[in-house]
């Protein structure tokens, strides 16, 4: 933080968001040196966020810079699709009206900025971030590509070490975090988590996993599929749910399972990607199903890949909202009933499966 503020002095800003990241501004300050901060005001916070900038601004004698959307351009996105599109169609756009348009503006004038991003905070798109980087993604004050730094001062910090911190200096915290809220956004695409819980999965959790990324990082999204380097120096792609206790389904498979009105037996299907880490952090209990709670039961445990083309029919047929979606095929019933929980340990899947059998 010190490097940063003394190589751009009124060229850098921090970027503040209303959550864990007021360290940034506590570390700024602990320097001595003047600092900027600056916000995006999207007019869909919640109440307590704003106090909290408030109170921010109070504790530290400073004004933060706010940017606010396009009036004219957020009536249009309201009055074509309403209030609440994103449910239907994704964040995207609205992000881009609310967000992304306003931090290139601000961007605009600066020669640099800082944000809070860590590795830790979301393992499919910020597991790679640098502590100093050329922005990929925005332009700086002198224009064209490389003319904006961007520094990430806690890339490489736990997300328990940045708690301890505050605690320790006494730093005012949004009171969301009380009411269980991890990573704080915009109200209506933001909620608590529930312990065990990533904290990205708070952030529009109707959407797939790597998707999470509001387009001000947009340079963290990596292409589709999780892949690794073998010895000829070919990629391969790396599939999870590995047991041979589990029946891999092909899109014939599933469409036949789904067809059938009366079933010898009752299946328990995940609908997955290999490069969600939501589906990479069920692995463990989904296996332990498979090969000891379920083993003999007469409940068949399976797998079907439904990203890539198979989501298209995965989201229209089988119920797909987000990665992971669980599926539970009754013996005696057509239709397929989806677990609704986000709780995916072994215990409360084998509730699930005990409640239906």
């Amino acid at each position: 933080m010190d490097k940063a503020l003394e190589k751009f002095g009124n060229d850098i800003a921090i970027a503040f968001s209303g959550a864990e990241d007021v360290a940034l501004v506590e570390y700024a300050k602990l320097t001595g040196r003047p600092f900027r901060v600056f916000s995006l005001d999207t007019g869909r916070l919640n109440p307590e966020t704003y106090r909290f900038f408030d109170e921010v601004e109070k504790h530290y004698g400073i004004r933060i810079e706010y940017m606010f959307p396009d009036a004219v351009e957020v009536q249009a996105l309201v009055r074509s699709k309403g209030l609440f599109s994103f449910y239907e169609d994704g964040h995207q756009e609205c992000c881009r009206v609310r967000k992304v348009r306003p931090l290139r503006r601000a961007l605009k004038g600066l020669r640099a900025w800082i944000t809070g991003q860590r590795k830790d905070q979301s393992p499919g798109t910020r597991s790679e971030v640098p502590v100093v980087q050329v922005d990929p993604v925005f332009e700086g004050l002198d224009g064209g590509d490389g003319s904006l730094l961007k520094w990430n001062p806690v890339a490489n910090v736990d997300g328990k070490d940045i708690w301890n911190f505050l605690r320790a200096m006494n730093v005012p915290v949004n009171s969301l975090h009380a009411q269980g809220f991890v990573s704080i956004g915009c109200e209506p695409c933001t909620r608590p988590v529930l312990p065990g819980q990533h904290e990205r999965e708070g952030r529009w959790w109707w959407e797939d996993a790597k998707a999470k990324e509001c387009g001000l990082h947009k340079g963290n999204l990596k292409e589709d599929g999780a892949a690794e380097v073998n010895g000829n120096g070919a990629t391969t792609e790396i599939d999870i749910f590995n047991s041979q206790s589990l029946v891999t389904l092909s899109r014939t498979g599933i469409e036949n399972l789904a067809k059938l009105e009366s079933r010898k037996e009752s299946w328990i299907v995940v609908l997955y990607a290999p490069w969600c880490p939501f589906c990479q952090a069920m692995e463990a209990s989904y296996v332990e199903l498979a090969d000891e709670k379920l083993a003999g039961s007469g409940v068949k445990v399976a797998k079907f890949r439904a990203d890539g083309e198979q989501k298209e029919y995965s989201k229209n047929e089988l119920l797909l909202g987000s990665f992971p979606t669980i599926l539970f095929f009754p013996k005696h019933s057509a239709k397929p009933i989806k677990y609704a929980s986000e709780k995916r340990d072994v215990d409360s899947l084998m509730a699930f499966v005990n409640a239906l059998r």
